[in-house]
């Protein structure tokens, strides 16, 4: 990964952040993209000797997404990882839900992904390089109270997979990475059913895997051009395996589940 140029949405917190403090001890050059640029400045003052560009992105803004890359080739000359890890969660039930929280979700999740790819694929083409996406366990299984979050995440899914099959003869590496429930802030800032911020996690964020410990699992797997990446035995690898035999149990299963939460929208 040396001198490598990695581009990374969502990088001013969370698996974003932890990436690019990952990618910045192998030697890594860094376009670092998010709508907070005050933290990605903060970032930057962390890492010392890594070149690095900061460049506000509103990934749901596609001429956002198109400047993010043409920014990115004009100081660096080339893209060799692009990570869509920019995304936002929901907690609501989709009966009291209002549709534009559903848009909302769509439009940074699932679109942010598909203009920055859009945009960054003839570079990437061109390095051989890596396309990543950044899903969750909710890209496989419906996580109930949850359903703009899962929609987005099986449509990411979808899309790069299908992605991978049209350049199968280019060289183009495509990673779907499903992190399991990961320390963040996502959420904290999940929207709830009118569109505002729930400001509370309803998990215990302790027991959760860290962002640094799930940064190191997707850079990892990056380096070896694996195809999919599912983290966590329990919530991760277990979940895809019952989705797959014994899709009923893990329909209730997950409703137990997420029903336990505090304040669940669902009994």
């Amino acid at each position: 990964m040396r001198n490598k140029v990695i581009v990374i949405t969502g990088a001013s917190s969370g698996i974003g952040r932890a990436l690019a403090k990952e990618f910045a001890s192998l030697g890594s050059k860094l376009s670092l993209a998010a709508r907070r640029t005050e933290l990605l400045t903060e970032l930057s003052a962390e890492l010392p000797g890594t070149e690095i560009l900061i460049h506000t992105t509103d990934v749901s803004k596609e001429n956002d997404c198109r400047t993010l890359m043409e920014e990115t080739i004009k100081r660096f000359g080339r893209i060799d990882v692009l990570i869509n890890n920019a995304g936002i969660s929901m907690r609501a039930i989709f009966e009291d839900v209002d549709l534009k929280v559903i848009r909302q979700l769509m439009d940074v999740n699932f679109f942010g992904t598909v203009y920055c790819s859009k945009y960054a694929l003839p570079y990437l083409l061109k390095t051989k390089g890596s396309l990543v996406g950044v899903i969750s366990i909710a890209g496989y299984v419906g996580l109930p109270g949850r359903t703009g979050y899962s929609a987005s995440k099986f449509a990411i899914r979808g899309f790069l997979d299908t992605l991978r099959i049209e350049n199968l003869k280019k060289g183009l590496h495509v990673l779907v990475a499903a992190p399991g429930f990961t320390a963040s802030e996502v959420r904290r800032v999940a929207l709830t059913n009118d569109g505002s911020q729930q400001g509370e996690t309803p998990r215990d964020e302790s027991k959760m895997m860290s962002s640094e410990e799930c940064a190191h699992h997707i850079v990892r797997a990056i380096k070896k051009r694996k195809r999919e990446l599912i983290l966590t035995f329990v919530e991760g690898k277990l979940t895809v395996f019952l989705g797959k035999f014994f899709p009923s149990l893990l329909d209730q299963l997950t409703y137990n589940h997420m029903a336990k939460e505090p304040n669940s929208p669902f009994k």
